[in-house]
């Protein structure tokens, strides 16, 4: 690993940004599977060069292995961590598959996502668009609101892989009006995602951090190994 790369702890380093969803799932993961990584939280304004070195895309998370191997999707980075250690089964739920859950997952960071962004942005796009956008994104939560309700996780009796990732993004959308969202009629999704903003990992990955400076080291990220019973 270079010297712009590498970690003076000799720790995986994930390049991250505490707000951004695909971040926050990443670490839910790391936190999760006790991966411990040096965490450089980044101006997404002012993007280090250490960043851009290691993937071109220039947007988090990234993870750079103490050998140097980069993981620039966070998902992938949720499945690296999780196949080192998975100690509540999330990529073994107690109803449906693997497969069946990145089906899922897929869908909502093409479709959903879509949707999630004009909402939040209405000021981007035409009228139209931002009408079929809260259009979609309705149709999606109540979609995973019907799916929620027999077990109150989307595959099963426990959290899985499918929760972790989508809940950063449906807490975006309730972020965005936050009194309409309380006023949806989605009790099982509502009572999903508070479970889980509640839930002590969700604490641990949102901790604040300082802002990383090149040449410094950031600090210890996921040692301790958060369960999550939410």
């Amino acid at each position: 690993m270079s010297d712009s790369l590498s970690s003076p702890s000799s720790l995986p380093v994930l390049y991250s940004f505490r707000r951004c969803p695909y971040a926050i799932r990443a670490r839910l993961a790391l936190a999760h599977s006790a991966m411990a990584c040096e965490l450089r939280e980044i101006n997404l304004r002012n993007k280090p060069q250490a960043l851009l070195d290691a993937s071109a895309k220039g947007t988090v998370p990234v993870l750079v292995s103490a050998d140097g191997a980069v993981i620039d999707q966070s998902l992938d980075i949720m499945l690296h961590a999780l196949a080192a250690n998975d100690p509540d089964g999330w990529l073994s739920p107690t109803q449906g598959e693997l497969s069946e859950m990145l089906s899922l997952i897929e869908r909502n960071d093409g479709f959903f996502k879509k949707a999630l962004d004009r909402c939040k942005y209405p000021e981007r796009h035409s009228a139209e668009e931002v009408n079929q956008a809260q259009a979609d994104a309705l149709i999606w939560l109540s979609e995973l609101n019907d799916q929620l309700e027999q077990t109150g996780y989307l595959f099963g009796l426990n959290p899985s892989l499918a929760d972790m990732a989508l809940r950063p993004f449906v807490r975006q959308y309730a972020r965005i009006d936050q009194a309409q969202w309380d006023e949806q009629p989605w009790p099982h999704l509502q009572d999903w995602l508070q479970r889980w903003i509640d839930s002590a990992l969700f604490a641990e990955v949102m901790e604040t951090y300082p802002g990383w400076t090149p040449g410094t080291t950031g600090p210890t990220f996921a040692n301790k190994g958060v369960q999550a019973s939410t």
